[in-house]
């Protein structure tokens, strides 16, 4: 039997090695922003999003507040850590660890002072040219199996937006919508998005 490799040093992860937990993520003492997925460490973009993608991540933001204002749902925009237990809550049994650029939490019993533990009930992910892998491979499987009824993807670049709905613990894809369609949530009974409107104001 092949020997486990030995765990690195907490204070800073090895990209290489894939069963970290969410209580050594918080022991690592780095600058930059990283995911944990599975146990194995991603590292965010060097550089800042770019400004439009942090434009439609905002905008969308302001919709989702407006919307949810008076209601049990709260909206939240990275940086905000959405742990994914699938055993254990505790921290050293967690090995996922992300931040979606906006999640929607209905079951505020998952929200505490570190941010959300379960899934959230709507995920977005905006698409910028150094995320498309990690959103489009590892974030939707672990999405899809931890329980987030939707995921919302959008490219900000070619504005548009394909919409993933949990059913029967799989997910079933909308087609590619784009400005003259109206993007209707099921997580989030009532709110819509007039893409035309929200993509004209993304400058």
């Amino acid at each position: 039997m092949e020997k486990e490799k030995a765990k690195p040093s907490v204070k800073e992860p090895d990209l290489s090695y894939g069963r970290y937990t969410y209580a050594d993520y918080l022991s690592w003492d780095i600058e930059e922003m990283v995911e944990l997925i599975k146990g194995k460490v991603f590292k965010k973009a060097a550089a800042a999003p770019n400004r439009i993608h942090q434009r439609l991540a905002g905008d969308l933001l302001t919709e989702l507040n407006m919307f949810l204002k008076g209601k049990t749902c709260q909206a939240y925009i990275a940086p905000f850590d959405v742990r994914l237990p699938v055993q254990s809550k505790k921290d050293d049994k967690i090995f996922t660890v992300v931040q979606p650029d906006i999640c929607v939490v209905c079951d505020l019993d998952k929200l505490d002072d570190r941010g959300c533990i379960g899934a959230p009930d709507l995920v977005v992910e905006v698409l910028s040219p150094g995320n498309k892998q990690l959103e489009l491979q590892h974030k939707y499987e672990v999405y899809e199996e931890s329980g987030v009824k939707e995921y919302w993807l959008m490219d900000a670049a070619g504005q548009t937006l394909l919409i993933y709905t949990l059913v029967q613990g799989k997910y079933k894809s909308s087609r590619l919508m784009t400005s003259g369609d109206r993007a209707r949530s099921s997580a989030v009974l009532g709110f819509e998005l007039d893409l035309e409107a929200f993509f004209a104001e993304i400058k």
